[in-house]
């Protein structure tokens, strides 16, 4: 089995429109969350999120482009460019022929989706642009990445709401390391924030009207972001051989079904998947220093979540660090795991821990230590992502310091 490391990262997300800029922001534990800035905005319930705000399109893309790319592909692009020109890899001939890229993301082309419901529905026009299928499809933005970088390897698109990005890296990972790729550009985006994406989340009840509290006993909801995170993983010797920068090494993932309810998370399922993560890896319990949660900021997350990790951690679980940061940047449904590896990766390299911002009272059924509101130094070995989706599906990945 190949080892695995990561050697080039990308993002855009409401924290910052590059990695060091989203860095930064989480060191100084700065909100991305704010005001939404969408049309019919007045209509909704719930009027903030974190939106990536300043974006100009056409700064990146030219006219012909942006009648194929929804704003998830956008997005996707960006932060693909970043990661694979930060790697300094170039894909031809027999690397190109075996590389590839695999995403996760939930809801497609939710923008295109919107404007062309509105365009039918509301405004009665019976023809819509006939590139709306392949600009809204869930595997446009791998696809787009796979035209623009030459991979003509394994390439797809993994949909597995809240968790996709975690399965869809966790896929790559194995590629990797099992020999059938020598390089894969990995991660996940998502762009509902839209006023029928958020419409839509209303309906759930889930939704904080004013800030995410993970774990604060005054949690009140979710608030959804939007983004892409973007990474090249590529086989240790590769990458040894071309003297690349090693940002840090994939170790180990697992994944679980809850197979109980649709909704409502498992304590059990997401024991498993953290378990089976750091048995993949190779490690002991005592040897993980960080947990990026899932910590979403609702009641049945947050609890669930704290109680798998004291399960499986034991008495180690008061010497762990956990922390959510959709606290600052929101909840990217799809793409949510691929933007919080970012924080594992600064905690495994640069010894700094993201916090849980937001956070006001303690909660006794969330007694972990949740790293509140300032960023903390300290060195980690090895850091879990976490990722527990809606239909009770889990994935983590195990991070390691590279030495």
């Amino acid at each position: 089995m190949n080892r695995v490391v990561i050697t080039g990262a990308g993002t855009i997300n409401a924290l910052g429109a590059s990695v060091p800029k989203t860095l930064e922001a989480m060191r100084e534990g700065r909100c991305g969350i704010s005001q939404l800035e969408i049309r019919d905005v007045e209509r909704l319930a719930i009027q903030i999120g974190g939106q990536v705000k300043g974006y100009e399109p056409e700064e990146a893309f030219n006219r012909q482009q942006l009648a194929l790319y929804d704003r998830f592909t956008q997005f996707t692009l960006i932060a693909a460019r970043e990661a694979i020109a930060q790697s300094g890899l170039e894909f031809s001939g027999d690397l190109a022929a075996r590389s590839g890229v695999v995403l996760g993301n939930s809801g497609g082309g939710m923008t295109t989706l919107d404007d062309n419901y509105r365009s039918v529905y509301e405004d009665g026009k019976n023809r819509v642009h006939p590139f709306v299928v392949p600009k809204l499809m869930n595997n446009a933005a791998a696809s787009h990445v796979s035209m623009e970088f030459n991979l003509k390897g394994p390439s797809f698109t993994v949909s597995t709401a809240c968790a996709s990005s975690n399965h869809a890296m966790a896929q790559a990972f194995q590629m990797v390391r099992s020999g059938m790729s020598p390089a894969m550009i990995s991660g996940g985006s998502e762009s509902m924030l839209c006023f029928g994406g958020v419409k839509a989340w209303e309906g759930l009840r889930v939704m904080s009207k004013d800030a995410c509290r993970p774990f604060s006993a005054n949690r009140n909801g979710m608030v959804q972001g939007e983004g892409a995170g973007v990474f090249v993983f590529e086989e240790l010797e590769h990458a040894k051989s071309r003297g690349a920068d090693i940002l840090a090494e994939i170790a180990g993932f697992a994944m679980s079904s809850d197979a109980s309810d649709i909704v409502m998370p498992s304590k059990q399922g997401a024991a498993r998947a953290i378990k089976g993560a750091i048995q993949d890896a190779g490690i002991s319990r005592e040897e993980v220093g960080y947990i990026n949660a899932h910590g979403t900021g609702t009641a049945a997350n947050d609890k669930t979540e704290s109680a798998a990790v004291a399960d499986v951690f034991g008495a180690h679980a008061d010497k762990l660090m956990i922390s959510s940061t959709k606290s600052m940047h929101g909840h990217l449904i799809g793409g949510t795991g691929a933007v919080e590896l970012l924080a594992c990766i600064m905690a495994v390299r640069d010894g700094i821990i993201a916090p849980t911002i937001g956070y006001e009272e303690p909660d006794p059924e969330c007694a972990l230590d949740v790293v509140p509101n300032e960023a903390r130094e300290a060195q980690v070995e090895v850091a879990l992502s976490n990722a527990f989706a809606f239909g009770g599906l889990n994935a983590v990945l195990a991070l390691k310091r590279f030495a």
